[in-house]
This record gives C-alpha cells, structure tokens and sequence, in this order.
C-alpha cells in the first residue's frame, strides 16, 4: 500500500470516527433537554410572579422554555436543579392573562447553592428515574364521614372501590392549583401505614393545607400522567360535601 493510499484511509478512519462522536453529542443534547428524564440544570433569564406560582424562563443548554413553581423569591442569574415536571401545552395563566405555548410545572425545584449534597451525586451521575416528592405521615384522628371509608380501608380494598364514587374525610396536607385544569390535594386522616396513609385527589374545589373537609369523588387504580408522576391510586373529579 502507498503513501497516498494510506493517507486516503487515514482521512476516511478519521471523518468516520469524527461523524460517530458528532452523533453521539447530539444524542446526549437531546436527552438532556427532555424533560422527562435525568435531573435537569437550568439558568433562570426571566422571572414573573403570579398569585399562586412563579413563572421562569429557564435556559437548559442551548434549549430555551418556561417552567412555573409554587410562588417562591428566585433571582434571575440563579442555577436551580429539578427532576419531574408536569408538561403543559397552551396553559393559560388567568393572572398573567397570557398563554404558554409549552410550560413545566415542577414539583421539587432546587437551588444548585442550596442542593443536599447526596441530590447533587445523583445530578453528576444521572437520575434516570423521577421520584415524587417524600410525604411525611402527621399524627391525626378524624372522624370517618358519614357513608364514607377511611384512607386505609380504600388501601386494604383497592380493587373493591376501583371506578367506584366513595367518600372520604381528611386534613388537606398540600394543594397544586391548576396543574392539567384541575386542582391536586393530598389529604390524610390518620389511618393507614407508612405506605397508605396519604390520598391525592384531583378537583376543581378550592381547599387550602390544614383544612378538613370530606371528598367525594371516582377511584382510578394504576394512573400514570408521566414525568414520574404515577399513582396507584387517586380519587379524580371530586367534590366537596
């Protein structure tokens, strides 16, 4: 083999394995900017405070979009980390009187300057899987509603109640306003173990954290709307009596 042949195998060898790794960076890009997976670093460009929610423009390498967290004081300039979010499509802010083409409303949205230091290995490493965030089970004792069942007998009978309208009196623990056109509430009523004491329910009622009301409303087993937001049980289109 000559010379010129030899530098003709070169260049193909180099412009093969340079195409390769080209590709390879763009897959990576790509991934990182989905919303659905890994953790998530972003710049914040532009902030805009509502009545409930703090809307951000984020940058995410070279891939622009807006995300809204529960209303919070964030400084434009500042690094935050987030791992599940709830993609909207032409949300509309009654406050703002402005509507989002595409929006993330995320749950656990974390300073870079503030990150435990166990969250910041898993952004080093990559978090494949979201995780919703950790409850914690408050010591209570409320009486059960009138023709209703308590959180944990809707537990210990899942697929007795699954589509099925029942009714159950909580304290509400934490409200998400308008997320999907609804509102999500987490109730508790004391019952239940470390696995089963909490129930999320979705409605168009207004409640606030440290109310206690009683829902009625449909169980749906196994729901799973995405970004780690799966549940295996949920009580939809509830009412307050």
């Amino acid at each position: 083999m000559n010379y010129k042949s030899i530098l003709v195998l070169l260049t193909v060898v180099f412009l093969t394995i340079n195409c390769s790794k080209k590709e390879e960076e763009k897959q990576t890009q790509s991934e990182n900017t989905d919303p659905h997976s890994n953790i998530h670093k972003v710049l914040v460009d532009e902030v805009i405070q509502a009545t409930e929610y703090t809307y951000l423009k984020v940058k995410e390498n070279d891939d622009e979009y807006w995300v809204a967290v529960t209303r919070r004081e964030i400084e434009v300039g500042e690094e935050y980390v987030f791992t599940q979010a709830l993609e909207m499509k032409n949300f509309e802010s009654k406050d703002l009187n402005k509507t989002f083409d595409r929006i993330l409303f995320i749950q656990e949205f974390n300073s870079t300057s503030t990150m435990s230091s166990s969250m910041m290995g898993s952004a080093q490493g990559g978090m494949s899987t979201p995780q919703k965030p950790v409850l914690s089970k408050e010591e209570l004792s409320i009486e059960t509603a009138e023709g209703g069942i308590t959180i944990a007998e809707l537990y210990n009978n899942m697929e007795k109640y699954s589509d099925k309208k029942v009714k159950i009196k909580g304290k509400v623990t934490k409200v998400n306003k308008q997320i999907m056109g609804r509102n999500w509430v987490h109730i508790q009523d004391g019952t239940g173990d470390k696995n089963s004491f909490d129930l999320t329910i979705t409605t168009d009622e207004l409640v606030n954290n440290g109310d206690v009301v009683t829902f009625e409303g449909v169980i749906a087993l196994n729901k799973d709307f995405g970004a780690g937001y799966s549940y295996i049980i949920i009580m939809e289109e509830a009412k307050v009596l």
